[in-house]
């Protein structure tokens, strides 16, 4: 009877599990380093304020924030209007882009959290005063370290069972080869 020991199949599928496991990781130009991920199709912080006359979306992109004014009751830019901002406390200067566009630029970018925002709105004869609130929050920063804990965790699942097919199937491979003895001896 020829016996085969599993000592060296055992070890093998346990170094390629190992192999699996911690190659697994990007090379060179295809990691992000230390830079936080950014999710595909996230939007800028956005805020609105209306009234029954006016609606104003504003939209914040670092420290520039554009602005569109327009008719609450049908959609189309209010015309040769002037608007004063106020954002946390802070009056900020707008100018005039296009046909009820505006911009501003903040002196810094907000740091997250909720900021009041007030507008007045001098359109011809109508003054307006609408409220809002724009929120501000890190996306990014609870998402990050979650998704690469979950991720390692996967590849290391990934790579026990892989382990564990390639035991099993070097087991099953040595019984297999293993002369069967039936009876006893006559």
């Amino acid at each position: 009877m020829q016996h085969i020991s599993l000592r060296p199949l055992i070890a093998l599928t346990l170094a390629a599990g190992l192999l699996l496991v911690t190659g697994a990781r990007a090379g060179d130009g295809h990691d992000h380093g230390d830079a936080a991920p950014t999710a595909a199709g996230s939007a800028l912080p956005r805020f609105t304020a209306i009234s029954e006359a006016f609606e104003l979306v504003g939209v914040l992109d670092g420290k520039q924030l554009t602005l569109y004014l327009d008719r609450f009751a049908d959609n189309s830019p209010v015309r040769g209007a002037q608007l004063e901002l106020e954002i946390g406390g802070a009056k900020i200067k707008t100018e005039t882009h296009a046909e009820g566009e505006f911009e501003a630029t903040l002196a810094e970018a907000p740091k997250p959290g909720v900021l009041p925002v007030t507008a007045t709105v001098i359109a011809g004869a109508e003054t307006d005063l609408l409220a809002g609130e724009l929120d501000i929050h890190d996306e990014h920063a609870d998402e990050a370290p979650a998704a690469q804990g979950w991720q390692r965790i996967g590849i290391w699942v990934a790579g026990g069972l892989v382990t564990l097919g390639l035991l099993a199937w070097a087991i099953r491979r040595a019984s297999t080869q293993r002369p069967l003895r039936m009876g006893g001896a006559a």
